[in-house]
Order: C-alpha cells, then structure tokens, then sequence
C-alpha cells in the first residue's frame, strides 16, 4: 500500500469522508442488540427480529441502489440515499416509543443505509479507472478503520445515551450526503457529465432483466460470496459462544476482533506479495480467498482451542482482505455501464449468506457446540471455491471469445 502521499488531493477527501461515515456507521450496529433488550425491555428474539428486519431491508437496498444507478443518476441517488438514511435514523428517538414503528424504522435505516453502496463503488470504479483495483483496497482498509474507531467509541456513547450514539451515527450519514452533492457537482461542473449521471449513458435496449442474462459476470461469485457469508457467522454463533461456554474470559473475544482490526491494515505487505505470487487477477483472488478462509475454517475445526480461533483468524482476515477489494474492481473492469447493476445484485445475493448464516450456525451449535458449526463452515467454504473457480474459468473463457471476436473484426 502507498503512502498517502502518492495520492491527488481529491482521492485524499475522498477517503476521509468514507472514514467518517464508517466510524459514525460503526456507532450503532454493535449496540442495537443491547439497545432493544436493556433500554426498550424486549427479548432477545425480539432483539434478533431486529436485525434481521434490518438485513433483509439491506438486501433491497443493495438490489434497488444498483437497478436505480442510470436511471436516477448517481448524483441523486447517493445524495438522497444519505440523506434519507440520516433522517430515518434521527427518528429512532421518536420511533422508539412503539414497537412496530421502531421496526419499520429499522428497515428503513438497513434499506437507506445500503442504497448508495452499489453507487459509490460504482462511482470509484468509473472515477478511477486507473487505480480502480488499489483504490477499493485503500477505502477497504480506510473504512476499517473507522469500524475500530466506531466501535471502540460506541460503549462510551452508550453509557451517556444509546440514542446518542444513533444521532450520531445520522450526522454522519448528512454530512457524507453533503460531501457528495458538493463533491460531485465539482467533478461534473470542471470535468464533463459524472458517470451514471446522464440517463443516455446506457444504451436504453439494454434492460436490467438482460443484463441479468449474463450470468458469467456475476452469478457464480454471488454464489461464492453467499457461502463465504455463511461461513463467517461462525464466528458470531460458534466461536462466540464456544468461548463462553468453555469458561474464558469474554474479552477473549473481543482480542480476535482486535487482531482481525489489526491485521487489517498491517498485513497488507504480506497480502501484496500474495497476490503478486499466486493471484494476480481479480477472479484469482476471490479463488484464494476462500481458500483461506476454509483454512481458517479447518483449524477450528481441527484445532478447538483458543490458539486455534487465533490461527483461525489469521487465515481467515487474509482471505477477508483478498475479496473485500477484489469483486468491486472485477465488476468495474468487465461490466462497462452495467457495473452499478452487478455491484447491487452481487451484494444483495451474497448478504443472503448473512441472514442465513446465524440462523443455521446457531441450530447446529445447540444440537453439537462448536464441532458441527466447523463442519458447516468447512462444507460452505469448498462450495465457494467451487463457485470462484467456475467464474474464473467463465471470465477467462469470455475474454478469449472478445479477444478472438475483435481479431477477426480487425482481419
């Protein structure tokens, strides 16, 4: 990773205001579990409901953002996505004092809050063709960042307010929405039309329901990205309560979410010469991402100690860092106009993984503990790197046919 300093001006903003609103988002996720059982007296299953009314409103954020992208224009639909979710989290406080509204609330905020995801990656893609790979990685690891800072910031919110903690989280979200209306209304005003932005930018006979035909693009890697989720929620319901169970300290876990932070940013050295070995392209990185993260899976597995979660975590964050950068740039660089389209439909695909996850993980934990969780984790891992093998086959095989296509346009 370069300094900073090898970086324009304009990537330089752009990046400290992706940091602010990943910390001001991290302001609230890990407190809602707590928030609705402490402050509000419900259950944890009303807590769970919760979340997932959340997810699910997320899912249609992330489908609807990428589908709105040319028709809406990526001015007005990252600008009033911000804006929208800034205002559905200002009116949790009032939301609150009725259980059904505090829901619908809830899913606003999952839906708003994942609406300009598909754009703003789209944006980065477009904006910066050049650098598109090294710049997802940067904001990638920018937004991380924030995580830690949010999160590390929202126990100490907390024990003044949870609400507090929610209206912050809202500033966050106005401010970004601001930064953008000014932001690219600058790039369009000094440098022509900001991609997306113009509704002729896509050829009209191109509908989203064929773009949906194409499926080499974006199926199998929403396959794989779907089953990776899956796996993960070990951690949540099978390491998380492995841990207690087992009589160690709570702040034990705690420690592997810290080293995952660390890694984060400190492993990157080790993740460049990774990908300048063994996987150089995008696809290639998915592929070695879900190797990893079977291995992380297996040593739980093998290893059911707590060096095990450590190792586990180790292997796991490398495979993290591997994909998290590698799908954007790969949709960027191979969907043309249709690439906001892809972005929304892979991560709406893959966030099903989330929702399902916790639900089959933590099944199998009250029936077995920690074993049969591995398993599942383990079983789900091989899936993806099936799935990441066949798009990488897929994508090296389309190339070949556009290649050997414009060889014979050119004879």
């Amino acid at each position: 990773m370069r300094f900073l300093n090898d970086y324009p001006r304009e990537i330089k903003v752009f990046l400290i205001a992706s940091l602010i609103n990943a910390t001001g988002s991290a302001l609230m996720w890990p407190l809602v579990t707590m928030y609705v059982f402490d402050e509000l007296g419900r259950s944890m299953q009303d807590a769970g409901l919760v979340i997932l009314i959340q997810s699910i409103g997320g899912i249609a954020g992330q489908l609807l953002g990428g589908a709105l992208y040319h028709k809406v224009g990526v001015n007005k639909l990252i600008v009033g996505a911000l804006a929208m979710n800034a205002l559905a989290l200002f009116a949790l406080p009032a939301a609150s004092a009725s259980w059904t509204m505090f829901m619908i609330a809830m899913g606003l905020v999952g839906l708003f809050g994942a609406l300009s995801m598909p754009a703003i990656q789209a944006f980065i893609g477009f904006r910066f063709a050049e650098r598109r790979a090294e710049l997802f990685n940067i904001v990638y690891v920018a937004n991380n960042i924030g995580v830690a800072v949010g999160t590390a910031l929202s126990g100490f919110l907390a024990d003044i307010s949870y609400m507090l903690s929610f209206v912050m989280n809202g500033v966050t979200s106005a401010v970004f929405a601001v930064f953008f209306f000014v932001y690219l209304g600058k790039v369009g005003g000094a440098q022509g039309p900001v991609p997306g932005e113009s509704r002729r930018a896509q050829p009209r006979a191109v509908s989203n329901w064929k773009l949906m035909g194409n499926t080499r693009i974006y199926l199998f890697m929403a396959l794989g990205s779907l089953f990776l989720l899956i796996g993960n929620s070990i951690w949540n319901t099978g390491v998380s309560p492995f841990i207690i169970s087992e009589g160690l300290p709570k702040k034990y876990y705690g420690f592997l979410w810290t080293l995952n932070g660390i890694l984060i940013f400190a492993a990157q050295p080790l993740v460049a010469l990774i990908k300048r070995w063994f996987a150089a392209g995008s696809a290639a990185q998915m592929t070695a991402s879900a190797v990893f993260y079977l291995s992380g899976y297996a040593v739980i597995l093998t290893m059911p100690s707590y060096a095990g979660m450590l190792l586990a975590m180790l292997l796991t964050t490398l495979g993290e860092m591997l994909i998290a950068p590698a799908m954007p740039a790969f949709i960027t660089e191979h969907a043309s106009l249709g690439a906001p389209f892809y972005l929304g439909l892979t991560g709406g695909i893959g966030a099903v993984g989330r929702v399902l996850g916790p639900y089959f993980m933590g099944g199998l934990f009250d029936a077995g503990g920690l074993a049969p969780t591995a398993w599942l984790a383990c079983g789900v891992a091989v899936l993806a790197v099936g799935f990441f093998l066949i798009h990488a086959y897929g994508s090296r095989r389309g190339a070949l046919l556009a290649e050997s296509a414009e060889s014979a346009k050119s004879a």
